[in-house]
């Protein structure tokens, strides 16, 4: 059993083929604690998920079928039966989850904590409260896309389950700013919150937020572009673990919010910026003084950035040591300049340039001779062809011969 404790699914089966005595150690239950089918996702059916939900038992602490189209409530129900000690569970990409599944965890699973429901698109406010009276363990919950969910099933969620520490509400485009108050309200320990695409949230209620968690350390508010410089304020002066942010799209936010945040936010690691158009060199040269931790930056589509900035970051805190990926594609003032000012990055792996039209072939190979490892993806679209002599029909580049 010792030994057979370290094989993986497929071996573990392999092995329970041999001889009658392994099969017996083999599919023992002690050695099904941990399970992600995720590999066998076309095969998996609501059978067997039942026969292994019979066979683990109370064993099974973490189990992933993330991507199993094939299982629905029935299965899950005979799951939560079965295996009462569960404490991690993925049912992303479940689409055939219900309502009845969260009740069925909600009655046999109080031993839950971890449980993703992304994706499960028929998961209304009634999971959520079931959730909130049955596993009032539950540290995190991914709701991406289950867009039938309102403030009201965040309510009921929060009131329940006060320990949350990760809440990811991608795509719930229903939820308001009064669903976020109820989370500062109620969450004190939390520390990842994603709200991408959550278009109808506002200052009001990220800022309820920024001062109810002072926990936070990741929160992602890509395309909810009503927010304002008001929640890099917030952010800055209730935040101070910050490590990642993700504010791609929000053209509302300026130099002077970012100014605040990283003169405050001195942990931050990954900023997602793409779009944020007002942005400046300022910006940068406040994030190479204050933010020695800057490991992945993307400046995609913020066209007033010019090789000054990148100067400063070049030769700022985070660069030598830190820096490992940085993203500036449709950056139009960016040119050769930038890849000499970056030349002292030694950690930098990845750089991005995709229609940075004054970034030539000349200046990648130079940097590629300080940075042999480093992936760089440029496109140089094809000269335009010279007109033949006495021609008359239209002429076209070869991009437009492709298109």
């Amino acid at each position: 059993l010792r030994i057979f404790s370290f094989l993986d699914v497929v071996t573990l089966c392999r092995c329970a083929q041999v001889s009658r005595a392994w099969n017996v150690l083999a599919l023992d239950g002690s050695n099904w604690q941990r399970i992600d089918l995720f590999d066998f996702q076309r095969d998996i059916e609501g059978r067997v998920v039942e026969n292994i939900s019979k066979r683990c038992g109370g064993f099974l602490r973490k189990l992933s079928l993330r991507g199993c189209l094939g299982v629905g409530d029935n299965a899950l129900r005979t799951f939560a039966q079965n295996c009462r000690n569960i404490e991690v569970l993925n049912l992303n990409g479940c689409t055939k989850t219900t309502d009845a599944t969260c009740t069925s965890l909600s009655k046999f699973c109080s031993k839950l904590r971890h449980l993703d429901l992304a994706s499960c698109t028929s998961i209304t406010n009634m999971s959520l409260k079931a959730l909130s009276e049955g596993c009032p363990l539950l540290e995190q919950l991914n709701i991406s896309w289950c867009d039938q969910v309102t403030k009201d099933g965040i309510q009921a969620l929060v009131r329940g389950c006060g320990g949350l520490k990760a809440l990811f509400l991608k795509g719930c485009t229903q939820l308001e700013d009064e669903a976020l108050k109820y989370i500062g309200a109620h969450c004190p320990e939390l520390v990842t919150l994603n709200l991408q695409t959550c278009l109808q949230i506002t200052d009001e209620g990220l800022i309820t937020i920024c001062r109810g968690c002072h926990k936070l350390q990741s929160l992602c508010a890509s395309g909810c572009s009503n927010i304002t410089d008001a929640i890099l304020n917030a952010l800055g002066q209730n935040c101070p673990r910050l490590r990642i942010l993700e504010v791609a799209r929000c053209s509302q936010l300026t130099d002077v919010g970012f100014t605040t945040l990283a003169r405050n936010c001195h942990e931050l690691e990954k900023m997602d910026l793409e779009e944020c158009v007002q942005i400046t060199d300022s910006t940068l040269i406040q994030l190479s003084i204050h933010c020695p931790r800057l490991q992945v930056l993307s400046l995609s589509h913020c066209e007033l950035i010019t090789d000054d900035g990148i100067r400063h970051l070049g030769n700022g805190a985070c660069a030598h040591d830190q820096l490992e990926v940085i993203e500036l594609d449709n950056c139009p003032l960016i040119t050769d300049a930038s890849l000499e000012h970056l030349k002292s990055c030694h950690s930098l792996e990845r750089i991005e340039l995709y229609d940075c039209q004054q970034i030539t072939r000349a200046g990648i190979k130079r940097l590629r001779t300080h940075l042999p490892n480093i992936k760089v993806h440029a496109y140089f679209a094809p000269v335009t062809p010279p007109p033949s002599v006495g021609g008359s029909r239209q002429r076209f580049c070869r991009c437009c011969i492709i298109l």
